[in-house]
């Protein structure tokens, strides 16, 4: 009765992980395929969303009565990039503003995430499991709940319109300290008592032992900090009033129904970056999660 259980979920599985995963790939490809369309095969297919008339007098023009989703552009055309590059300047002054915030946040998160895991994990003091406990309950909560206090303590610090009222809060983010410290745990404390007898401190044990058995976990948090800082967007419309310093992510929220052309080449290089990172890091990213402590 168990076996022919377990044959009809092995049977169910595959086809809905393959469901779920083109439900899941399916917006992408669309985004992506879409960027490669003129402005006159973009209004056929989704004039009706707003009634655009297409510029031309031929049918194949014209807008349909329905949205039509096609993946495959007619004839592709890299015109809508050029638009976006060439014709819009705010598009890569906020490209780089996304990169000037989330960098910094990406960096420091993992430096401090790491510092205060090798803490909670390998140091004793009083109160230690007690202050990761509550550490983590700023975890649990959604981050819209802190958005008032981190508003008031920036506005006392005078970080109000800068990006410090952003990167510093994201610093001290405790995913990065409860993420690190599942590496740092699985570091045996042999080899830390063993540099320990050999007269090295602390911060002689983490840099020479800690730090080089704990590199997958530390990219692969770098990866999904960079992925959530990136595509942050109640962040900077609260704490950024000019819009000169606000990010991508806040411009592409704005892009208004007419401008489908720009929104699908805009989403197309705004998502790039993740792409070619997570490529980059996916051994990486498999590795760090896969090892989630060293075996001794």
């Amino acid at each position: 009765m168990k076996s022919a259980a377990n044959r009809i979920a092995a049977a169910v599985k595959l086809p809905l992980l393959c469901l779920l995963a083109v439900i899941a790939i399916f917006p992408i490809v669309l985004t992506v395929t879409n960027a490669f369309m003129s402005e006159r095969e973009i209004a056929h297919h989704y004039g009706a969303l707003d009634g655009a008339d297409a510029d031309g007098g031929d049918a194949a023009a014209m807008p349909t009565d329905r949205v039509s989703i096609r993946l495959v552009p007619e004839r592709a055309t890299l015109k809508p990039f050029g638009d976006v590059l060439i014709f819009m300047p705010k598009f890569l002054l906020l490209f780089w503003n996304s990169v000037r915030l989330t960098l910094p946040i990406v960096a420091l998160q993992t430096a401090v995430g790491t510092l205060a895991a090798y803490a909670f994990a390998k140091l004793r003091f009083p109160g230690r499991d007690k202050l990761f406990f509550l550490y983590l309950l700023t975890m649990l909560m959604p981050f819209q709940v802190t958005l008032v206090p981190n508003y008031i303590v920036a506005e006392k610090l005078g970080l109000l319109n800068s990006y410090g009222a952003i990167v510093w809060p994201g610093v001290f983010a405790a995913f990065g300290v409860f993420l690190m410290r599942q590496f740092v745990s699985g570091v045996p404390d042999a080899y830390l008592e063993a540099v320990r007898i050999d007269g090295a401190g602390p911060f002689r044990a983490f840099r020479y032992i800690v730090l080089p058995l704990v590199r997958p976990g530390m990219a692969a948090l770098m990866l999904l900090a960079f992925v959530d800082n990136w595509n942050m967007v109640e962040q900077p419309l609260l704490f950024l009033t000019e819009p000169f310093r606000q990010p991508l992510s806040v411009y592409l929220a704005r892009i208004t129904e007419g401008e489908r052309g720009v929104a699908f080449a805009s989403s197309t290089l705004y998502m790039a970056p993740i792409v070619l990172l997570f490529l980059y890091g996916e051994d990486h990213l498999v590795e760090g999660i896969q090892r989630s402590g060293v075996k001794g």
